[in-house]
Formats: structure tokens, sequence, C-alpha cells
């Protein structure tokens, strides 16, 4: 039987998981496979909040032991069903601390059917910027680590990282070194913060990138409260200089009564204003431009560390870009001349672009076809939303604005906007209108195709001495030529500035 042109997953990939036993929360992950850009396969934590106590008797809880033991044995069963090649169990802070650590560690050995790696301090801050690496495009700045037990802080720059270290900040950590006092607790992380080697002038302006379960809460409450578009964690950005006002709300008021507050769950509310403490110290000493909310942090930091460097040196966005086009598109090969095509039209038409628009076009490209299996009437939509909230690694709420609404274009067109989404409001101008001529230009070419490959690498641009260009045609394609897609080019042309024709010859 031959092999299908498209699947409900990657054919060939073969499942890896890890386990992260955490100070709050233990959590299973696997992934469809080890790639540039893994896709989440199944999720699932269970918030046993072993370091919870901790600071004062320096022991596990025995209730938060058999929480996570269960767990673990619950795990070990779901990675046995998954098919899981390669399971990572890893360990931080509560487990390597307390007195009974040990003790535990062996039990959750023999729960979890494998070896536990013990990360130290400096092995979650470098596996929590790993994660950063893996999923922003060239990230520079500092990474904060927030768990339950520890804040890690290390620096990224040219896909290197320098000056890794941990201080006692975990929201659980926090709550039980301030004995329950929140200004005690702002007290003790300003302490901490202050006197780390991240508060200098090296740092300061630069992005802070933010890693951890409160603090991608404390941005998904912010969202609610600012009534913002795009409800993605990964890459939300909230100014630093303008969200003082936000974190003094939620260290001072009870948490039940936060505008928004039904968006967190129950279980996570009583750390929020720990969180907020925290990111309150990073702000006021290492002063950074923004807080850049990231999903990626310690398990797809390590998992990262492991790829060869061939794999690593892969743009992750065009990666699951592509992977997309396999599992949605009618031809992924068609997907991919059309990165070329697309290409070849800006260059003879003269449309500029830098780097960050040439791989935000051809991501576009090899997502143009994914909604065709909707109706017609629903395709534009189905397909921004598609894309706007898709998993996507390295890009940030503008790109996915310009992603779905290219998208959008090209199944609604340009001209009637009545059904516009608010994602607009996340793009400026030019990427605007760059959405709505690449948008154009995909009606253009799909008439011309049929969605299928084998005949993009044979048109081309030809000047015209009249002014203008002329889409040229073969003369055994010349039949394709008709009202329709000229007058959809037409429609390209008024967008670009040009006289277009069209003929065959």
């Amino acid at each position: 039987m031959s092999e299908p042109l498209g699947q409900g997953r990657i054919i060939g990939r073969r499942p890896v998981g890890v386990v992260d036993i955490g100070s709050n929360s233990v959590r299973l992950v696997i992934y469809e496979g080890h790639s540039r850009s893994p896709t989440v396969l199944f999720n699932e934590k269970n918030l046993s909040g072993l370091g919870r106590g901790l600071a004062q008797s320096n022991r596990l809880d025995q209730a938060a032991v058999d929480s996570a033991l269960s767990a673990l044995r619950r795990f070990r069963k779901l990675a046995d069903q998954a098919r899981v090649v390669d399971l990572y169990p890893l360990a931080t802070a509560a487990s390597r601390e307390a007195a009974n650590g040990p003790e535990f560690l062996a039990a959750a050995e023999e729960a979890i059917g494998r070896p536990i790696e013990i990360l130290s301090g400096a092995d979650e801050a470098r596996y929590a910027a790993e994660g950063v690496l893996s999923g922003f495009n060239n990230p520079k700045g500092v990474v904060g680590d927030l768990g339950g037990g520890s804040l890690e802080l290390v620096r990224i720059e040219n896909d290197r990282l320098s000056g890794g270290l941990t201080m006692p900040l975990g929201g659980l950590r926090l709550q039980d070194l301030s004995q329950n006092d929140i200004k005690k607790a702002q007290a003790i992380a300003d302490e901490h913060v202050s006197a780390c080697a991240f508060a200098n002038t090296d740092n300061e302006g630069l992005p802070f990138f933010a890693v951890g379960g409160t603090w991608r809460n404390l941005a998904r409450l912010h969202m609610q409260q600012t009534g913002y578009p795009l409800h993605v964690m990964h890459g939300y950005s909230m100014s630093a200089a303008k969200i003082d006002k936000f974190l003094d709300t939620v260290i001072k008021s009870d948490p039940e009564k936060l505008a928004g507050i039904e968006v967190i769950s129950k279980s996570r509310r009583s750390l929020l204003a720990y969180g907020a403490v925290t990111l309150r110290s990073i702000i006021r000493y290492l002063k950074p431009s923004e807080i850049l909310i990231s999903a990626y942090g310690v398990r797809e930091g390590y998992l990262h560390s492991l790829l060869p460097a061939d794999e690593r040196a892969k743009d992750p966005l065009i990666e699951a870009a592509r992977e997309l086009a396999v599992l949605r598109s009618r031809s992924p090969d068609h997907a991919e001349e059309l990165v070329t095509w697309t290409g070849r039209t800006f260059a003879a038409l003269g449309i500029e672009e830098d780097d960050e628009e040439r791989r935000l076009r051809e991501t576009a490209c090899l997502l143009a076809d994914i909604g065709w299996r909707a109706h017609p009437d629903y395709r534009g939509l189905i397909s921004l939303s598609t894309i706007a909230h898709a998993a996507f690694p390295a890009v940030d709420h503008r790109g996915r604005a310009y992603l779905g609404l290219t998208n959008f274009f090209r199944h609604e067109g340009t001209m009637n906007q009545v059904q516009l989404p608010d994602l607009d409001t996340l793009v400026d101008e030019r990427l605007f209108a760059r959405a709505q001529i690449l948008g154009s230009l995909f009606r253009v070419t799909y008439l011309l195709t049929a969605s299928m490959p084998g005949v993009l690498d044979r048109f081309r641009w030809s000047q015209d001495p009249r002014g203008g260009f002329t889409l040229v045609l073969p003369e055994d394609l010349a039949s394709l030529i008709g009202s329709r897609p000229e007058g959809r080019l037409q429609q390209f042309a008024k967008l670009v500035g040009q006289t277009l024709r069209m003929e065959a010859r």
C-alpha cells in the first residue's frame, strides 16, 4: 500500500516524553517526536506541592509524596500506552534539597520505571534558557524560570548562555519564607534580586523571558483585564514600564476578587501574588524593556540540548509550518513551490523585504492551503483562527496576526473587510499591507495551479516596455488564462501599484 499524502501525525515520528518532578507540580509531557519544533502529543500535570512547607521542615510532606508517586505510576502507564521510545524523568529543587529527598527519589524511580536525573540550580537555569532558544527567533536577554521552589536566571545572546544562578524565590518557597506576609515576601525578593549578578547596566533595556506556570497565569490575567485579542501565552509581551499598577493590584488584593480571575484555576490563585512580587523585583533591579512570556521551558530545553547541531540550526517556525502543510494542505510540494514563486514575484516587482518579513512570507506560503477542507464560506475565519492560535514557536504576536490575516485575505479577498477580526490591531500598517499583497497573490496563483505542483516554476514575470509587468505562462498552459484569474490579477495590481498583464508565449 502506498504512503498517504496526509495523516493525523507525521509519519516516522517516534514519541518522546519528559517527566518534570517540580516543587509545585509533577508533569508528564509526551511529544510527537524529537525534532526542532516538537508538537505535544499528551500533557498532564498533578499539583502535588512537594515543596510546600519545605523551608520550615526541610522535609517533603508525606501527603505530597504520596500524591507525586501516584501521579508517576499513572504517567508510566500513559507513556507505555503512547509507545514512548525515550522517557526522561527530571527532578528539581524540592527533591534535591529535602532531607528525605533521596528516599523519595528512590521510590519515584521505581514508580516511573526509569532513572531520574536530578537537576542542579545551574542545570535548571541552563535548560530553561535552552527552552527559550528553542521557542524564540534569535533571542537576546535574560531568562527567568520561576518554579515552586526556586528562581533561575541566565543570560542568552547569539545562541550562547552565560551567568546562570538560582535563588530561593519560587512561589511556594517565598510563601513559606515570608510566613504568608506579602510585605516580607517583597523584602526577601528585593534583597536577593538586587544583589544578584544580573542587576547591572549590562542587562538594562533587554527583554526578560518569563518561564513558569505562575508567570504564565499572571499574563493570562493581564490579557483578560486588558481585553487583549489573542489569547496565546507564548510570545505575549507586557511593557515593563506599564505593568506596575497591575502587579500592585495582584499583590494587594484578595485573589478571589480580582477582575478576570475566573480564567485562572483555583489551585493556582494563591501563588499569583508571590509571582507578582518576584516579577516586580526583576523589573526594579534588572530594568528590562519588556516581559516576554515563554511557554517553552526546562522540558523543551532539555530535549533541545539533545538535538544534533544541524537540527538546532533549523528555523523552528518554518519547520512547524512545513509539518502543518504535510498534515493539512492538498499538496505540500505546491506549498514549497509557492515559497519560491512569491520570492521571485516580490523580487521582480520590486517589493523589498527584510529578513523577518521574508521568513514570515515563507511561513505564510507553507500555511496557505491548510483550510481547504472547511466550508468555503468559513475558510478564511477558520484558517485565521487555526494559524493565530497554533502552537508555533519563534513567532511573536505581530507575526501570528500577519500569518492569520494573510490566509484570511487569501480566502476572503482584500476589498470587503466587514468581517475583519480584531487581530488587525496587532500589526502595523506595513505588515497589514504585506498581508493583503501576499493574500491577493495567493488568490491569483491558486486559480492557475489548482493547488497542484509542477506548474509554478514555469511561470515568469517580464518587464514590459510599455510599463508594468507581464505574467507569462508557457503556450501549452494558455487555456488557464481567463476572466477570473485576470480579475484577481488586477486586484493584485492595485495593491502593488503596478500595471500588470497576463499572456501566454
